[in-house]
């Protein structure tokens, strides 16, 4: 089984890929958790998320598809953390890892959904750095996606073709 996380700053297409890469995925509990409690976090919530984030990860990796896509993971929580309050508690570092990261450029256009919170370019691109500098930090394989819409889907298919093949 490979997993593949899909990571990088918000309203970057991560979420409506994973739908369509055709590989089962496990969606972003973050966003169910900020749905029913709203989005006003604090440290507590995020540790909850990545707690349930976790959770939610085991129950799909149980069924041991050949390919699993998290749309996120609490790599992405740390940088919530780093952005929100300055630091990063080292459980939300010790949680296991995806094989691959997919680390999305914040170059196509930012849209409030109700749950999202950096849509200035200034705040946008801090995201984005911390994001980054989370996988940096954890020492993960990882490959940028940009571009245009088809470019990223056509980026994550090419990618996850060469993670599936022998010696990928």
């Amino acid at each position: 089984m490979i997993t593949v996380c899909l990571h990088g700053a918000e309203s970057t297409g991560k979420s409506v890929l994973a739908g369509r890469l055709g590989h089962p995925w496990v969606p972003e509990y973050g966003r169910t958790y900020c749905e029913e409690h709203g989005t006003d976090l604090t440290m507590a919530d995020l540790l909850a998320i990545a707690e349930g984030q976790a959770e939610e990860n085991r129950k799909a990796m149980a069924a041991r598809p050949p390919v699993l896509l998290f749309d996120t993971d609490q790599l992405m929580t740390a940088a919530w953390a780093q952005m929100l309050f300055g630091e990063v508690p080292e459980v939300l570092l010790s949680y296991p890892k995806a094989d691959h990261y997919l680390l999305f450029s914040p170059d196509v256009p930012w849209r409030d959904d109700g749950t999202r919170f950096f849509g200035t370019d200034d705040a946008r691109g801090r995201f984005a750095a911390l994001a980054e500098a989370m996988l940096v930090r954890a020492g993960v394989p990882f490959t940028r996606i940009g571009g245009s819409w088809d470019e990223r889907e056509a980026q994550a298919r090419r990618i996850i073709r060469e993670l599936e093949s022998p010696g990928g």
